[in-house]
């Protein structure tokens, strides 16, 4: 199974989440976690300034899961936080371009709780087709960012095309002086 169209929404939000959040660098105020739930398909209108702090503590959660050293320890995570986590899946199609799809937290719930309940939905559906060898923290030298491959070949090991590049060119030219 390719992670791609709705259930890759969660995924791609939950990295962006954690970046934003609890990485160097990152901008977790109000208006970046705004855009950030409207750039990856959440109702960003229904965002309020009250919810700010709980998609944070969300954020700080979900970067143990990226950080997990084994496969035990982030089905314990996920499976601690499906308990948490009141579900109750339905099927969705408002005049959404990806169709008929689930939504795992009612309509009434407030936007903080469909959100978690998406991306942990997602995240947990990730590990179970391909465990945690999609995702991590960026192997660059001084980058705390996490990705998550959600890509066919499944090779990622950064968080991003500039630190890949960053990386093989260091390497490249350590290589270099060595010879």
């Amino acid at each position: 199974m390719q992670m791609t169209g709705y259930r890759s929404r969660g995924v791609g939000a939950s990295v962006a989440l954690v970046n934003a959040v609890t990485s160097t660098g990152g901008d977790d105020s109000e208006d970046a976690l705004r855009e950030l739930l409207r750039e990856h398909g959440f109702f960003w209108h229904h965002f309020e300034p009250r919810h700010a702090e709980s998609f944070r503590e969300w954020g700080r959660t979900l970067r143990r899961f990226f950080e997990a050293a084994d496969l035990k320890e982030a089905v314990d995570l996920l499976n601690g936080l499906l308990l948490e986590l009141p579900m109750h899946p339905h099927l969705a199609d408002h005049d959404d371009p990806v169709g008929l799809h689930i939504h795992y937290a009612p309509p009434t719930a407030d936007l903080p709780h469909r959100f978690r309940a998406t991306t942990l939905m997602n995240l947990a559906e990730l590990v179970c087709t391909y465990g945690l060898s999609r995702t991590g923290v960026c192997a660059a030298r001084d980058c705390d960012r996490v990705y998550a491959d959600t890509s066919r070949a499944g090779r990622r090991r950064f968080c991003s095309e500039a630190c890949a590049n960053r990386t093989n060119v260091a390497a490249f030219r350590a290589r270099k002086r060595q010879t």
